[in-house]
C-alpha cells in the first residue's frame, strides 16, 4: 500500500475537526491541481495519509485513512475534480515540523520539500517510517 500526505490550513479544516468527524470521517474536497487530483485518484481503501497543517503551524500532526475512493467533488463546477473520504486514525505524539523535516538529510527528497505547494503528495515507505519515528508512533 502507498502512503500520502495531505495539507490543510487549520483555520479551514484542522486535525481537531478531522478527529471530531469520528469513524464516519469526512470528504477531502477543494483540490484544484491536476497532479493532486491524480494522487487522489490513485489512493486505495485503507491507505494511510499524513495530515499536515499548512501555513499555520507547518507540521505533520496526525494520520488519516482512506475510507472512500475518488468520487466527484460537487463544489467543482467544471466537473474535472473529485475527492476522497478520510477518517482520523491517530495523532502524532510529537508533531513533526517542517523545520525538522528540512533538518533531516534522509528526508531531503520528500515531496513536502521538493513540491512544497502541492496539497496531496506521495510519501515513500522510508519517509513514512522516519516521520512516524520522529512523531512517536
Amino acid at each position: 500500500m502507498a502512503h500520502w500526505l495531505v495539507k490543510s490550513e487549520p483555520s479551514k479544516w484542522s486535525w481537531d475537526q478531522q478527529v471530531k468527524a469520528g469513524a464516519k470521517g469526512t470528504h477531502w474536497n477543494g483540490v484544484r491541481n491536476h497532479l493532486a487530483k491524480i494522487h487522489l485518484m490513485t489512493m486505495k481503501l485503507g491507505e494511510q495519509v499524513f495530515f499536515y497543517h499548512s501555513n499555520e503551524g507547518k507540521e505533520i500532526v496526525g494520520v488519516v485513512e482512506v475510507i472512500k475512493l475518488f468520487y466527484p467533488d460537487p463544489s467543482d463546477l467544471t466537473g474535472k475534480f473529485g475527492m476522497v473520504d478520510f477518517r482520523a486514525v491517530e495523532p502524532l505524539k510529537t508533531p513533526v515540523t517542517l523545520a525538522r523535516v528540512k533538518q533531516t538529510p534522509s528526508l531531503a527528497k520528500m515531496s513536502l520539500l521538493t513540491s512544497a505547494r502541492l496539497s496531496v503528495q506521495p510519501v515513500t515507505d522510508d519517509e513514512w517510517k522516519i516521520i512516524c519515528e520522529m512523531g512517536g508512533i
